[in-house]
């Protein structure tokens, strides 16, 4: 998950209601795509850098120019942290990609405020409605600057069989149940919980999965949008978060842990059969298959269970943390960009890639495309859910986003309290 600014902009994120290679350089020429006789090429960089998904995308830019022969798709897939680095310095060169991987609010709007993003409003309006209130989160200031493939919510993946190992029969529906959880499989001689501590942004789903359960969903929209985190539950968040940490849970080395990268991140711990549960989002199983020597993952020994209850605090228990990935055009792209994106979002494709089961389309009409029962048990979730508040990291400006990730990974390494969480969050949010 991904500097400063001095802008300030109302942006359409915050909660999304839901129905409920900088060695990439390609010469391109001074008006965006590379030039020659009509011909153009669309540098596409994303974050599908291992199968399905890496092959799928290059079916899909093959297609695209079999259909629009003048155009051709250049596909440069990355690893998913590489972009926090290398987008802003590549948005900031005479040879950014065109299209790149979004993940909508705060951050969007960053690079909206300096100018390095097309505005893809007008190209896109005859048919951005199909992706219903998911386009939302890649506004800013109700012009659409990015566009959504996949959105989805935050969970608990666990290994089915070393549940039953520790003798626990369901899975745990509330805080005490979850701590009690722990407590059963370290019993057992097992790892209760995997973390990608050395990434920061796994940490920062625990403290803002209990922020989403403790405080109201008028909180958690005022706190985002005014950037003034007064109200107790932000520091009950961390109290509760401090409770985990207590509890001993997560692997041996866990800060050094990358989350998605090789059969020792977290991701593959549980794929491997090295730890029972994981908290993480909607890509798991697609990462996870890729971790595993015969590249199955887990297969049917993998289930996933909703973030639990917790008693005494002002959310609602049907409310989720998620958000979700999109693309969006730079400034020099050409306006075969915004048709490019048009083609991703299209049902056919989106069929398609809901099928290969590594995350939850946006396209309405695309949905019955995924088959795996336990996505289709976080498509249930999602369309259930009161309200699906966006990564906090995401929904805030890039400066202040860094600050509270880092800021939760020092709790995390014992380094910070609760309040010294948000004494930093609200810091950052002044000087934003």
């Amino acid at each position: 998950m991904m500097g400063p600014t001095t802008r300030r902009r109302k942006l359409l994120v915050g909660v999304l209601a839901l129905a409920t290679a900088i060695s990439a350089g390609c010469g391109r020429g001074g008006d965006g795509a590379e030039e020659s006789g009509g011909a153009e090429t669309l540098t596409w960089w994303h974050n599908a850098n291992a199968e399905p998904g890496l092959g799928f995308w290059k079916t899909v830019a093959d297609e695209y120019h079999a259909k629009n022969p003048n155009v051709t798709v250049e596909v440069v897939p990355m690893q998913n942290e590489q972009f926090q680095t290398r987008i802003p310095v590549a948005l900031q060169s005479q040879e950014p990609p065109d299209v790149f991987q979004s993940w909508g609010g705060g951050q969007l709007a960053d690079q909206v405020s300096s100018g390095r993003i097309k505005d893809i409003s007008e190209a896109i309006e005859p048919w951005i409605g199909e992706l219903g209130p998911a386009a939302q989160g890649w506004q800013v200031d109700g012009k659409q600057y990015a566009v959504p493939y996949s959105l989805g919510v935050v969970g608990f993946w666990y290994n089915k069989d070393l549940f039953s190992q520790a003798g626990i029969s369901a899975p745990p529906a509330t805080w005490e149940e979850l701590l009690g959880a722990i407590g059963k499989l370290k019993a057992a001689n097992l790892t209760p919980i995997t973390i990608g501590g050395k990434d920061r942004w796994p940490d920062a789903f625990y403290w803002g999965y209990l922020a989403v359960r403790g405080c109201s969903q008028q909180v958690l929209k005022d706190s985002v949008t005014n950037y003034k985190f007064d109200d107790p539950c932000w520091i009950q968040a961390g109290q509760k978060t401090r409770e985990l940490i207590d509890a001993k849970p997560f692997q041996k080395g866990f800060l050094a842990t990358s989350a998605q990268q090789g059969a020792t991140s977290s991701a593959g711990l549980l794929a491997n059969g090295k730890a029972a549960m994981e908290l993480q989002g909607h890509w798991n199983p697609g990462v996870m298959r890729g971790l595993t020597p015969d590249r199955k993952g887990l297969g049917d020994k993998l289930g996933w269970f909703p973030f639990p209850a917790v008693s005494g605090g002002a959310g609602d228990p049907k409310a989720a943390l998620g958000g979700g990935d999109g693309f969006a055009c730079s400034y020099k792209a050409p306006d075969s960009c915004a048709d490019f994106l048009k083609y991703i979002a299209s049902v056919d494709v989106q069929k398609r890639w809901a099928a290969l089961n590594t995350g939850l389309p946006v396209t309405k009409g695309s949905e019955s495309a995924v088959t795996d029962p336990t996505l289709k048990s976080l498509l249930d979730f999602r369309a259930g859910a009161s309200h699906v508040q966006l990564y906090f990291d995401i929904a805030v400006l890039t400066s202040v986003g860094q600050a509270l990730n880092e800021a939760i990974a020092n709790q995390f390494a014992g380094k910070a309290t609760p309040e010294q969480v948000i004494e930093a969050l609200n810091t950052a949010a002044k000087n934003r």
